[in-house]
């Protein structure tokens, strides 16, 4: 008897291992993505620039721009430095810069800022639709896709042989090779969960091309789960990568963003997923996420040494990053301050646009150099955003009003 007992046991993990080393292989390592290219899908308002990456014959990213015409932003550069995606010699060799430039209006010298965007986790630069033309408003504005996401490149394994592209070193590396191409020699960063830990990390290695950072529920201190390198690059792991990488690009945590989802129209739900129309996209998701199971978010030891003026802003029933998280990296930082907007969730950009540019307004107020003191320092943050409101209408309206702030 004890014997059929060891037995079945013996069978019964054999079956459990077999699932374990086995089953992973089940899941089709094919791309079963569209076949489309990305400048077949981009809106008008698209450009692309190829930016030069060790290993790879050129990184092409999706990206779009917003500001003033005939009064220069600082930190603007030559337009013909955007490549075209379908250029294969864009990107190699050195990238067009130019130094900051100003003008006269009114007698005045008027230099405005620079702000890029950095999107967060699974989402594209069409999460910034809402608020880009605010920003506009008084400087230039450059959003674009990191990679894998939206319309930026899907590089697979067999794209490069030097540095893994996926890297967070590399995405350092990409934001500020961005820069270079489009000849931005400082900027403030408007980052949004991993944008903002993006935005964090680039200003701790290069905090001279920083100006300032609004980080919007940036995630420092909520943990996620990770492995040793060499248990991530098991071939099981990496199926199981590509299995989960495929189910987060059918756009899962675009509800969980939302304090309420019932907001988000079928326009922003088709934004959220347009990658999933170009080639190869879930495999460089599932590259992604592989990469990310060994890379740990090591930002929050380094907060005092980020001396750069920091907006937090953080909606109180946000279900991905708390408001503790984000009142704890308030607290560490040096110079930062701190908003929370009742009734929104992690996207707030997106969920209570009109809150998002209160607080944005009040903060330069207080910082001249930063933005509205650059244009003049009489200006109040109401005057701004009533004069911000006549060119900045909604891209994706809300499916009903989102919640009220004075």
């Amino acid at each position: 008897m004890l014997r059929r007992i060891f037995l079945l046991l013996a069978v019964l993990v054999a079956l459990i291992l077999a699932v374990v080393l086995l089953g992973p292989f089940l899941i089709p390592a094919t791309s079963s993505a569209g076949q489309k290219q990305a400048t077949d899908l981009a809106p008008a308002a698209s450009r692309f620039v190829t930016i030069p990456f060790e290993g790879t014959r050129g990184i092409p990213l999706h990206f779009q721009e917003a500001g003033p015409t005939g009064i220069p932003a600082e930190g603007r550069g030559d337009a013909n430095a955007a490549q075209k995606l379908d250029d294969p010699a864009a990107g190699e060799g050195e990238s067009p810069a130019s130094e900051n430039s100003d003008s006269t209006v009114g007698g005045k010298t008027d230099v405005r800022p620079t702000f890029i965007l950095l999107h967060g986790f699974t989402f594209n630069l069409f999460t910034w639709d809402p608020i880009r033309e605010f920003l506009a408003a008084q400087g230039r504005v450059l959003a674009y896709d990191q990679i894998p996401y939206g319309l930026s490149a899907k590089l697979t394994a067999a794209d490069w042989s030097g540095p893994n592209p996926y890297a967070k070193e590399a995405a350092i590396s990409q934001l500020f090779a961005f820069m270079d191409a489009l000849g931005v020699e400082r900027a403030e960063r408007v980052g949004n969960s991993s944008g903002g830990t993006l935005a964090m990390e680039a200003a701790l290695a290069r905090p001279e091309r920083v100006a300032g950072l609004i980080l919007v529920a940036p995630w420092v201190f909520a943990q996620r789960p990770t492995l040793p390198a060499w248990v991530a690059e098991l071939p099981q792991l990496r199926r199981l990568s590509l299995l989960i990488g495929r189910k987060l690009g059918e756009g899962v945590l675009l509800d969980y963003s939302y304090a309420d989802p019932g907001r988000i129209t079928d326009q922003r739900r088709a934004l959220m997923t347009l990658h999933a129309q170009v080639r190869d996209a879930d495999l460089a998701w599932g590259e992604l996420l592989n990469r990310s199971l060994s890379s740990p978010v090591t930002i929050s030891a380094h907060l005092a040494q980020l001396t750069q003026p920091v907006l937090l802003i953080s909606g109180d029933r946000d279900k991905l990053v708390k408001v503790a998280d984000t009142r704890r990296v308030a607290d560490a930082l040096p110079n930062a301050a701190l908003t929370v907007i009742p009734g929104c969730g992690h996207v707030l950009q997106e969920e209570c646009p009109r809150a998002f540019e209160q607080a944005v307004a009040d903060w330069l107020v207080d910082h001249p150099g930063l933005g509205l003191a650059a244009i003049g320092p009489t200006l109040s943050s109401g005057q701004f955003l009533r004069m911000a409101s006549l060119s900045a209408p909604a891209m994706f309206p809300l499916n009903q009003a989102a919640p009220s702030h004075p």
